[in-house]
């Protein structure tokens, strides 16, 4: 029997949300089953919906009493584990080679950039590209994603593991070390060292310094514009 692919949209801004449902509605064999617009409800509304592509913003607040990025790059391989037949898709105004590159790397299927009008117009062919297995790129993100993967990136700087902790710090900046610990699921001395290194390799001193660098570099998900939905 015929299954629609099932879509659940992540972004913080009521009217882009809308403007993909209109649409994916042009695209019969497509059905979004969730639309959240806070990091936080992103793994209670997998959970709850099963869901097959996940448009996703790389910029979206934590949670309503926190506006800091959600961290997304870090999060997308963890949900690919928990979700094996999960496929993302990036939508994102970031036209940020480091971004876009770091994006991949972790695991999602594509990434359109918010001006490419014509992509967004295509939303439900991009939406069943991925849903088949394929990748799906506009035409500037392709252009800066592929004449780019082979030389030596600013996300290389830092391990895996020094960017999750510093993606952490930048969505929970108030959180002491053992606060970052619990929510890493890792010990007090690991967070230190990782921050530590990765302090080393950006050239920088403090927490807030790496936070600014990492966003500067693209190596972690960048603030948003302040606009109304």
């Amino acid at each position: 029997m015929f299954r629609k692919i099932r879509v659940t949209i992540l972004d913080d801004h009521q009217s882009i949300i809308d403007g993909y449902l209109y649409r994916l509605s042009k695209t019969p064999d497509i059905e979004v089953v969730a639309t959240i617009h806070f990091g936080e409800e992103l793994e209670p509304t997998l959970h709850e919906f099963s869901t097959d592509v996940l448009l996703l913003d790389v910029s979206v607040p934590t949670a309503p009493d926190n506006a800091n990025p959600y961290p997304i790059l870090n999060v997308i391989p963890k949900l690919l584990d928990v979700y094996p037949n999960l496929t993302i898709l990036v939508i994102s105004m970031f036209a940020e080679r480091g971004l876009i590159r770091a994006v991949m790397q972790a695991g999602a299927s594509g990434y359109i950039l918010k001006d490419d009008q014509a992509t967004i117009r295509d939303l439900g062919n991009g939406v069943a590209s991925v849903a088949r297995g394929g990748i799906y790129f506009s035409q500037k993100a392709h252009q800066l994603y592929s004449g780019h993967k082979s030389t030596n990136q600013p996300v290389d700087l830092l391990t895996a593991r020094q960017i999750e902790a510093i993606s952490f710090c930048a969505a929970y900046p108030d959180c002491s070390m053992a606060e970052l610990a619990l929510k890493m699921h890792i010990s007090n001395s690991t967070v230190r060292n990782l921050l530590s290194g990765a302090y080393v390799r950006l050239g920088v001193h403090t927490r807030s310094a790496a936070i600014a660098k990492a966003r500067e570099l693209g190596i972690i998900a960048p603030y948003g514009p302040k606009f109304s939905a």
